[in-house]
């Protein structure tokens, strides 16, 4: 059976796909990344109902292809878990490839850093998105686990409840979940600043590169910036996150907008995740399970003196 047949109860036709986005409107678009541009839209479901979706559209220019395509169909339609971006459909249609989620209303959370959110506003954010991961990690009824490859602040969407999901896909690794090293890769793969530098080096990829690359968006939260704004040559960021750690100096390096609302308590508990995350080394870094464990137990700290 062809790949196409197997999903086809996920097709959605070409035509209203233009419909949905009034011809592919400039107006509609609502962002660009690796896999192409992105287009908020419309459809009318079997019901009648009309959705808000969003549509991404491949473009070949920016690297990826049919690959990456059918694997975000594949992993999406078998995975599924409220902080793991739904796809509702997809389109295949004569040289279209065109992806169809759910609706991230409120965008990705990179929008968001060095905002006005409050504290315990962006802990909600970093457990769902937490949670999400670690289902990845180790999935409900198989053996199977998923190894993301491109965790960063913007591949976490928001809804308009405040919920955080993982999306993005297209770099995904599937493999045993009972095998410590899942994969060795010739060539490593992911964004510049949240690649697991034992990844990057040794070219072994495991679960604890993902939680290495969660490390990085956590401090993005706490100090309010992208990790890509930081331009050192002689230190990345999450070598200056983990130096401000390890030398106490966590007050300096916190976002100014947080400073004076965050429980002491709760930033303790919050850096210390964090910071164990980016550990140098792979056997230190903590299971994703732990860190949704820890990221509760800030909020509950903030939470209780709110």
């Amino acid at each position: 059976m062809a790949l196409n047949d197997k999903f086809d109860h996920l097709k959605i036709k070409l035509r209203a796909i233009k419909i949905a986005t009034n011809n592919f409107d400039t107006k509609n678009c609502i962002g660009q990344g690796g896999f192409g541009k992105v287009y908020k839209g419309e459809v009318v479901e079997c019901e009648g109902r009309h959705t808000k979706v969003a549509i991404k559209v491949l473009d070949r220019r920016f690297g990826q292809g049919d690959l990456e395509f059918w694997k975000e169909i594949m992993l999406l339609s078998h995975y599924r878990h409220t902080n793991v971006a739904s796809l509702l459909g997809f389109c295949d249609e004569g040289k279209e490839k065109i992806l169809v989620y759910e609706y991230a209303s409120r965008s990705s959370l990179d929008r968001y850093l060095g905002g006005d959110l409050t504290w315990a506003r962006l802990l909600k954010i970093c457990i769902g998105a937490a949670r999400g991961l670690a289902y990845l990690h180790n999935p409900d009824g198989t053996q199977q686990r998923v190894l993301h490859r491109d965790i960063k602040s913007s591949n976490i969407l928001i809804d308009e409840d405040w919920k955080a999901m993982i999306s993005d896909f297209g770099l995904s690794k599937i493999g045993p979940a009972n095998q410590e090293n899942t994969f060795l890769v010739s060539e490593a793969v992911g964004t510049s600043g949240y690649v697991d530098p034992n990844y990057m080096n040794g070219r072994l990829l495991t679960k604890e590169s993902d939680v290495y690359s969660f490390g990085v968006v956590l401090f993005e939260v706490f100090c309010g910036r992208l990790c890509t704004s930081y331009d050192n040559k002689n230190c990345s960021f999450a070598r200056l996150a983990r130096d401000s750690y390890k030398q106490d100096k966590m007050k300096d390096f916190i976002h100014e907008k947080i400073k004076d609302e965050i429980n002491s308590k709760s930033m303790e508990v919050f850096t210390k995740i964090a910071y164990q995350c980016l550990a140098e080394d792979n056997a230190q870094r903590p299971l994703m399970t732990e860190v949704v464990t820890d990221l509760e137990n800030s909020l509950r700290f903030q939470v209780s003196i709110s």
